[in-house]
């Protein structure tokens, strides 16, 4: 590869493959990208452009059972953290700066808490809190999608697999000009606003591909998040920043809030004017900026 995207098969050490999606040249300044809920290793041509500008490796992966990679049915968020480390020893990288959007923010948090020796700085964009979180209101400023997604799955998790099959049917099929009505609930103004041109075309794409499987990716990532995370927030010492919108419906506001209050020593931008979408357009070269302070 010369200075393009490639595509890598990485093996991880209980036997699964990992595909892993690379832009740019290797460089000692290298950053992960830990893309949402539904996943998929692609990584936006504008963070690609970015990255490039800096002299940055950009990296993102399929999580398992999305696109490429091998399903790992009843995996953790703190399993990642073996994941995330398998790349980097295929790779060969020492020092690696994180971000994750929505709901790569948990896997990202993991990687900060368990691996210390190879993560100098996590960034979360957007992301949820636990479940669980003690004094957090989960639900209020939610979509209602989402709400009921969520409080479904708490309820009967049967009829939640059942409603999921016929989300990954509907998913498959959905276009760029459709995701405005698909994501009524979810989208506050300014999110609908970006969701067109290019960047529609990469939500699309992201979705597809990370889908193309089957729906199980999509249920193991959704039940990882809902249960017990696997590691202690407060276990956390490497730098960490938060990014989140007050106009976010995917994920609402006090999940941010409740992050940066709980994360030992983080930064914020927690935002007024932000949605959810417009962190992944707008946001990101204030994401590498900080990441990259910490090679």
């Amino acid at each position: 590869m010369s200075g393009g995207v490639e595509t890598r098969a990485v093996a991880t050490r209980d036997g699964r493959t990992l595909c892993v999606e690379i832009a740019g040249e290797p460089s000692d300044r290298s950053v992960l990208v830990c893309c949402g809920t539904p996943n998929s290793r692609h990584l936006f041509e504008a963070w690609i452009d970015d990255a490039a500008a800096r002299g940055i490796w950009l990296i993102g992966y399929d999580r398992p059972g999305y696109g490429g990679s091998t399903p790992q049915p009843g995996h953790t968020v703190a399993d990642a953290a073996g994941d995330v480390q398998a790349i980097a020893e295929d790779l060969g990288i020492e020092r690696l700066p994180i971000w994750g959007f929505s709901g790569g923010g948990p896997y990202t948090l993991a990687c900060a808490a368990l691996l210390p020796d190879l993560v100098v700085a996590a960034a979360t964009v957007g992301s949820v809190a636990p479940r669980e979180a003690p004094g957090l209101d989960y639900f209020t400023g939610m979509g209602q999608d989402n709400v009921d997604d969520i409080q479904l799955y708490l309820a009967d998790a049967d009829a939640s697999r059942k409603k999921g099959r016929q989300q990954w049917e509907e998913s498959m099929a959905v276009t760029a000009g459709q995701l405005t009505e698909s994501w009524e609930t979810l989208l506050s103004d300014v999110d609908a606003a970006v969701l067109t041109g290019e960047f529609a075309d990469y939500i699309v794409r992201c979705i597809q591909d990370g889908l193309a499987p089957s729906e199980q990716g999509w249920w193991d990532d959704g039940v990882a998040h809902m249960a017990p995370w696997g590691f202690e927030l407060g276990s956390i010492r490497v730098p960490v920043k938060v990014w989140h919108g007050r106009e976010d419906r995917f994920v609402p506001f006090q999940h941010g809030e409740w992050l940066a209050e709980h994360v030992p020593g983080a930064e914020s931008c927690l935002s007024e004017t932000d949605g959810h979408l417009t962190l992944l357009v707008d946001r990101f070269k204030e994401v590498h900026d900080w990441l990259i302070a910490h090679f």
